[in-house]
């Protein structure tokens, strides 16, 4: 009896080892710096096209009156800055505050206040935004750029990490920088929110006749107001189509078990990356596919993003005289 107690205790302490490694065990932060910069890019654009007619969403004449914005605010626990702030000048300065916080976001320049600044940014335009315009591109964008806070994410790649090296306060060799906890914890999150997304985008499927039939597929690639990609040859192939629309089923409801398996995830990545890339090049929706593939990058071996862009990162952090090389000069 004593030794089944034992058993059983030991059993939960190496669960909660377990549970503690898998969200604090400090990360090499490199995979985060990565989908720092794409999340920067792809807010960075997806907000730039509003200046094209900015007022006409987000102005007080615009085309969704402050009557629906009130009705829609009334049940939410949020507050709205186009809401309560409708002055052109005021909407026009936001905005350009919000572009600069998404392109430092990019280049990693102030990183960690410019990470909470375009999040903050991106969630009140979502909010204000959400009958006219919020699709899921914007949902995860916000989803990427949350868990952006939480970790260094300027800890590579970026003008900060250059700055520090030509201060002489971190090491130029980037074999030497530590690896971080919060770094873990933001990508761990990433992860299972990704798992959580596509687990009820397949769940969502099951509720649609398309979806069991097999005819989701053809009907989504011969909508013209989607097609970017000419892919009708597939009405001489229904057997494609069908397949094609039972795997995408498949594969959304069974990532979140198939992913966390090593020998698994790559087969699981390349299939995201196939899904994902017929999105972007028939359906019209580049940017969601890339923000897709950015949150399925959480998932990306550290050595590899490391092996890719360290040779960059090397280059881009010799530009320039060091401090130390600076102090050597003036003795």
């Amino acid at each position: 009896m004593k030794s089944a107690i034992l058993s059983v205790q030991e059993y939960f302490v190496g669960l909660g080892a377990a549970w503690d490694r898998f969200w604090f065990a400090p990360r090499d932060p490199a995979v985060l710096c990565v989908i720092r910069i794409v999340t920067g890019l792809l807010l960075l654009w997806t907000h730039a096209v509003w200046s094209l007619d900015l007022l006409a969403f987000f102005g007080p004449e615009g085309w969704i009156p402050p009557e629906m914005t009130d009705r829609l605010h009334a049940h939410r626990m949020a507050v709205g800055f186009f809401g309560y702030v409708t002055a052109p000048w005021a909407v026009w300065t936001f905005h350009a505050a919000s572009l600069t916080a998404f392109f430092l976001l990019t280049i990693g320049l102030f990183s960690r206040v410019a990470a909470v600044w375009a999040y903050l940014a991106a969630l009140q335009y979502a909010l204000h935004i959400t009958p006219g315009a919020f699709f899921g591109l914007d949902k995860i964008n916000l989803l990427l750029a949350l868990y952006l806070m939480l970790g260094p994410c300027g800890a590579r790649y970026s003008v900060d990490r250059w700055l520090r090296v030509r201060r002489g306060v971190e090491p130029a060799d980037p074999d030497e920088l530590p690896e971080s906890w919060t770094a873990n914890l933001a990508v761990r999150l990433i992860q299972v929110h990704l798992c959580v997304v596509y687990l009820f985008g397949g769940l969502g499927k099951l509720q649609g006749d398309l979806w069991w039939d097999g005819a989701a597929t053809w009907f989504a690639v011969a909508n013209v107001e989607y097609r970017s990609l000419d892919m009708t040859w597939l009405a001489g192939h229904l057997w494609l189509s069908e397949l094609l629309a039972h795997a995408t089923v498949f594969f959304e409801l069974f990532y979140c078990c198939l992913v966390w398996n090593r020998w698994t995830r790559p087969l699981v990545l390349l299939t995201a990356l196939g899904v994902h890339g017929f999105i972007g090049l028939a359906m019209g929706m580049p940017e969601f596919s890339l923000a897709m593939l950015t949150a399925n990058a959480a998932f990306l071996p550290t050595g590899l993003v490391r092996g890719l862009l360290d040779p960059i990162g090397r280059r881009l952090d010799a530009l320039g005289p060091t401090a130390g090389a600076d102090a050597e000069e003036a003795e």
